[in-house]
């Protein structure tokens, strides 16, 4: 994530942030993955689901927990309970 001077976050439009005042720039992914993850430390759950709800709309490939959405399942990663009889 590129450092975010005074000067280019002012020049960010009001539409790049997802909390009024400014709050949590989300301008790029990087961004946008950092919002959710600074809301979900010091936000209030109204906070959250807001960042939630303007991150998902400008990027839906973002998921709720700030990772990218792609399949983590591994065959053969989850052990099987075997019954002995």
């Amino acid at each position: 994530m590129a450092k975010l001077t005074a000067k280019k976050r002012n020049k960010i439009s009001g539409k790049d942030f997802a909390l009024p005042g400014r709050r949590y720039p989300i301008e790029d992914k990087a961004h946008a993955k950092n919002a959710l993850a600074r809301v979900s430390q010091h936000g209030s759950s109204a906070e959250k689901a807001a960042v939630r709800r303007k991150v998902h709309g400008k990027f839906p490939g973002i998921g709720v927990s700030g990772m990218e959405k792609t399949s983590t399942k591994k065959k053969g990663s989850r052990k099987r309970a075997m019954s002995k009889g």
